[in-house]
């Protein structure tokens, strides 16, 4: 790395031994792909690679290079040799944006904290040599970045994460997926780093099964701030929609906040239902998590990463 690149990565929390560590990992998939370049994963695809896969009858038309000589000197009979074709694999990266995200302090922030598990997620792909395909969402998808390869595209990586803040507007999850949905190609694993504050019936639901139903493998990391999960609050209170702007007084004593936390577990229970029977994987996080502990244990116990 160059001095300014060690930089970047340092800002990122991504020093050389915790890169180390990153590249031991591999972004863990359900599904065997069949790809465009040779990667280090087999795919099911018989094409010309460096591993045997079988022989098969040579027919009219097909490759003589292919035809096993030492076979046809023995037997008298044409075969040709096939091959497990390696895979190479698009791992999609969706960020969210939205104004709800901008809460927290220092490391606990949220976005700041997705933006770093973005980061990680998308190194482990790229040192695999897996393509990274990213994008940021608010109301719609804001920005939708080139597909990179290799581990020297970190830092383009980086600069596209951290080139975005936070916009004002209520959230659509919904809208903003089902659009990803419909317009990338190359359907992989996919991460998706959000609170999952959304507006409408749905709640997200909706764009999390439209994913999955164009062939996403959908990881969903819910992110949440210390003080989400646990608020420090009590008196009269005038609480403000970070989004929309709605005020609403209230009076917080301890039936209130027991209340609140049973609907929080209510919640995140049933999304971790929901996720589990279309066969996506949920994973609940607070940003007052070790950000190592989250990469290197907390993904892997979630089966998102090997």
């Amino acid at each position: 790395m160059t001095s300014t690149q060690t930089t970047r990565a340092r800002d990122a929390a991504f020093d050389e031994a915790f890169l180390r560590k990153l590249g031991r990992l591999e972004i863990a998939a359900r599904r065997v792909r069949a790809g465009v370049l040779r990667g280090e994963r087999r795919s099911v695809k018989r094409g010309q690679s460096v591993e045997f896969a079988d022989f098969r009858t040579y027919s009219h038309g097909d490759d003589l290079r292919r035809v096993d000589w030492n076979v046809y000197a023995r037997l008298e009979r044409a075969f040709l040799k096939l091959y497990y074709e390696e895979e190479d694999r698009t791992v999609h990266v969706l960020l969210d944006t939205s104004a709800s995200m901008d809460w927290g302090d220092g490391a606990a922030h949220k976005l700041t904290y997705a933006r770093r598990a973005a980061a990680a997620i998308g190194y482990i792909a790229l040192a695999g040599l897996d393509r990274v395909a990213v994008a940021t969402l608010g109301a719609g998808v804001r920005r939708q970045g080139p597909v990179l390869r290799g581990t020297g595209a970190l830092f383009r990586l980086l600069d596209f994460l951290a080139a975005d803040e936070t916009t004002a507007g209520a959230t659509d999850l919904d809208g903003a997926l089902a659009q990803y949905a419909g317009r990338a190609r190359q359907p992989g694993p996919l991460f998706l780093l959000s609170d999952l504050f959304s507006a409408g019936p749905a709640r997200g639901k909706g764009g999390l099964l439209a994913l999955a139903a164009r062939g996403y493998e959908v990881n969903v990391v819910h992110l949440l701030s210390p003080d989400e999960l646990q608020p420090a609050l009590s008196g009269e209170l005038k609480l403000v929609d970070r989004e929309t702007g709605d005020a609403r007084e209230l009076t917080i004593d301890d039936a209130a906040l027991a209340r609140y936390r049973q609907g929080l577990d209510a919640w995140r229970d049933d999304l971790a239902a929901y996720c589990g029977r279309h066969a996506m994987r949920y994973l609940p996080v607070g940003t007052d998590l070790p950000f190592e502990d989250l990469v290197l244990t907390t993904l892997r116990a979630g089966g998102m990463v090997d």
